[in-house]
């Protein structure tokens, strides 16, 4: 019989491919995909002036969907939040609180868009709440405020609640609470001085692009007032969450670019400090390796071919 080469199939293969966007853009897809691993972050919350709550991180979806090959789909990356107003707000001596982060999104108007919903704004001016988003922003600190609601449920967590309490030792020094981060809820403010003490939620860690890296991490609660003896920070949550501010300085921090972090709170010591704006969204699209027959042998065929030693 003739001899057949089982190699001398038709076959194709692609590589596996890794697409990161860190602005917002197109992605066309390689002859042979037919589904991707997905990673949409969204743009975190800035943290809220005066006694101020952190922003709460971007929201966070990751998981896979079926697409078509040669096929082009829209990217949208959402910016962070702005830090909230000094003056001209409706707290008191003027504060306001962070502004939402924008969504992020793959495929925008299809009937297989992915979305993250941008982080939601720390809460300001001594007792006004953090505002809902992918994860919540931090209640503000001086009085009880409530922290902001994961909205919609799956892609963060609520951000933590102002206390109202006083931080030892006593007088006019008072914390923000933490915004929510993808892994952990933002973390009340208490009455103790420490890093914890208001810290933003933990992100969550994701290898999609060939390295383990952490996103969307909360921001921390401001600390101030006007007898502050706080010595310490809140800090951020790990992914990209902005330390809040002691005091006037050092100022809050901003949550980091591309991680969808929330922005830290501002603090107050006499006059209102501004809080750090929230960070800008990531989209990661990962197309995995393909081989790919034209045809295949008929298994009598081979058993034969096997058999007279006539494969190769």
């Amino acid at each position: 019989m003739p001899r057949l080469i089982g190699a001398a199939q038709t076959v194709s293969s692609q590589s596996e491919q890794i697409t990161t966007f860190n602005s917002s853009g197109t992605l066309t897809t390689q002859p042979q995909t037919t589904s991707i691993e997905y990673l949409v972050v969204a743009g975190g919350g800035g943290g809220g002036s005066r006694f101020g709550g952190g922003g709460g991180a971007g929201g966070l979806v990751t998981s896979t969907t079926p697409v078509s090959g040669n096929s082009p789909y829209s990217i949208a990356i959402g910016a962070g939040g702005s830090a909230g107003a000094t003056s001209g707000g409706p707290g008191t001596g003027g504060a306001t609180t962070g502004t939402n982060g924008s969504n992020s999104s793959f495929a925008p108007g299809s009937g297989i868009e992915k979305t993250a919903t941008g982080g939601g704004g720390g809460g300001a001016g001594d007792a006004l709440a953090g505002s809902a988003g992918g994860s919540g922003g931090g209640g503000a600190g001086r009085f009880a405020t409530t922290g902001g609601a994961a909205s919609p449920p799956g892609q963060g967590n609520a951000g933590g609640a102002g206390s109202g309490s006083p931080v030892s030792p006593g007088g006019d020094s008072f914390r923000g609470a933490g915004g929510g981060g993808a892994g952990a809820a933002g973390s009340a403010s208490t009455s103790t001085d420490n890093a914890a003490n208001g810290a933003g939620g933990n992100g969550l860690p994701s290898t999609i692009s060939g390295s383990d890296v952490t996103y969307a991490g909360g921001g921390g609660g401001a600390a101030g007032g006007t007898q502050n003896s706080q010595s310490t920070a809140a800090s951020g949550g790990s992914g990209g969450g902005g330390t809040g501010s002691l005091g006037p300085s050092p100022s809050a921090g901003a949550g980091t670019a591309n991680r969808g972090g929330g922005g830290g709170g501002g603090g107050f010591a006499g006059s209102n400090a501004l809080g750090g704006a929230g960070g800008s969204g990531i989209v990661i699209i990962k197309e995995p390796a393909l081989t790919i027959a034209s045809s295949c042998w008929d298994l009598r065929q081979v058993y034969r071919q096997v058999k007279a030693d006539d494969w190769a």
